[in-house]
């Protein structure tokens, strides 16, 4: 099972960027399908994206389609979310999720990071 930290949160303006980053250490990351999900305050997690093994598969939430990417580099252990045109309802607590059957559905996700703070204002 691997482990994995976030990174790369933090605070912008409406329109701005940010990258995530997740490390995962202690498996093997390659036999990862691996996501991000966020949570707001008072409210569920929610899928955002999710990467196959290869990276050569992706899947959005629509909320976030054409304005975040997700991309892995197995050789570095690590998977990103480049996220664009950033707005005030993406304000979340970012989650790095591993799983080997994908779901958008958080439940069934095996593994998590303990999340990193994106707070964008108006």
């Amino acid at each position: 099972q691997v482990n994995l930290v976030e990174s790369g949160g933090g605070s912008v303006q409406a329109g701005g960027s940010l990258r995530l980053s997740c490390a995962a250490s202690g498996g093997t990351f390659s036999r990862y399908t691996m996501g991000w999900f966020r949570q707001a305050p008072g409210k569920e997690r929610e899928f955002v994206a999710h990467i196959n093994r290869n990276g050569g598969s992706t899947n959005y939430a629509e909320a976030v389609k054409g304005r975040f990417t997700i991309t892995r580099d197995n050789a570095k252990n690590t998977v990103y979310l480049q996220m664009i045109s950033l707005k005030p309802e993406d304000t979340a607590a970012y989650y790095c999720a591993a799983a080997v059957i994908p779901t958008v559905v958080a439940a069934t996700w095996t593994t998590w990071g303990q999340g990193t703070h994106v707070t964008v204002s108006s």
